[in-house]
């Protein structure tokens, strides 16, 4: 830390100097942010174990009251099951209607994934977390080995997503007349409504996957419709504090079937409806 700041305080231009320090407070406030987190966590699981405040109190050196402020003070412990930076969540492009390769074609971004990433930026930002997007191109390929990332993209716009999909033995997703998703434990097939007899309805698919360096995982949201990420972005908002306390931040998948305005395409409720498969035991 110290050595940061030197080499700040050391830059010559003064403007370059300003922005030195911005820089460095942010990276500073983020590890502030969870550090908060881990804090706040950490205090929860004491009285979860049966530690009244008291005696944490004593065993940090502080106050019953300092215990109950710090108990509520900072990001809730589930903002971790995002990540810890900025959040880039990676968006499945398509070229636009009408218009071949040749063309070049503009890439385009469905009005449901667009809907989607604004309440994921709002759900983040309500944890105290940065988020961006970026548009996967037509051709699926996207860098799946970075912290803090969210796919949100289906297996057949990505082929680097499918093959990650191959690893988990529990749920998949597959295809006969149309796309469905498949829980191979139980051998039951979960449809789409939209599919079967036209109603507002999907389904989606939630889950944590491996990075292919092997260093670390992703958040992954798909639906067999576009809409059915939408589901499981409305399960995450609902849901999330609960998620985080059964799965951590380790890796998982899940099913969650959601109804839909048809008009607004606004999702109305969302559950899940297959268990927490755990891929790490």
């Amino acid at each position: 830390m110290q050595d940061d700041m030197d080499k700040v305080s050391g830059i010559t231009d003064p403007v370059d100097r300003a922005k030195g320090a911005i820089d460095l407070m942010a990276r500073y406030q983020s590890h502030v942010n969870e550090l908060s987190r881990i804090r706040r966590e950490a205090i929860e699981e004491a009285q979860a174990s049966g530690m009244t405040q008291a005696e944490i109190a004593k065993r940090l050196g502080v106050s019953r009251g300092r215990v109950g402020q710090l108990a509520s003070a900072g990001p809730p412990p589930e903002r971790a099951f995002f990540g810890t930076d900025l959040v880039t969540v990676s968006l499945g492009g398509k070229y636009e209607a009408g218009k071949t390769p040749d063309q070049r074609p503009n890439e385009v971004i469905a009005r449901e994934d667009l809907n989607n990433f604004e309440h994921l930026r709002k759900l983040l930002g309500g944890m105290k977390l940065d988020s961006q997007y970026e548009v996967i191109p037509p051709t699926g390929i996207v860098n799946l080995n970075r912290d803090n990332h969210v796919v949100v993209c289906g297996p057949r716009l990505s082929p680097i997503v499918a093959q990650v999909l191959e690893g988990d033995d529990n749920l998949r997703f597959a295809k006969d007349s149309v796309w469905h998703l498949v829980d191979q434990v139980e051998g039951k097939e979960y449809r789409s409504p939209q599919d079967e007899d036209g109603s507002a309805g999907d389904v989606g698919y939630l889950g944590r996957l491996p990075r292919l360096d092997g260093k670390g995982t992703f958040l992954y949201i798909a639906g067999i419709h576009a809409i059915g990420a939408n589901g499981v972005v409305h399960f995450l908002e609902n849901n999330l504090a609960e998620l985080y306390r059964e799965v951590r931040t380790r890796r998982f998948s899940t099913l969650i079937t959601c109804r839909y305005d048809p008009k607004t395409l606004e999702v109305l409720e969302s559950r899940r409806v297959t268990p927490l498969y755990r891929h790490e035991g």
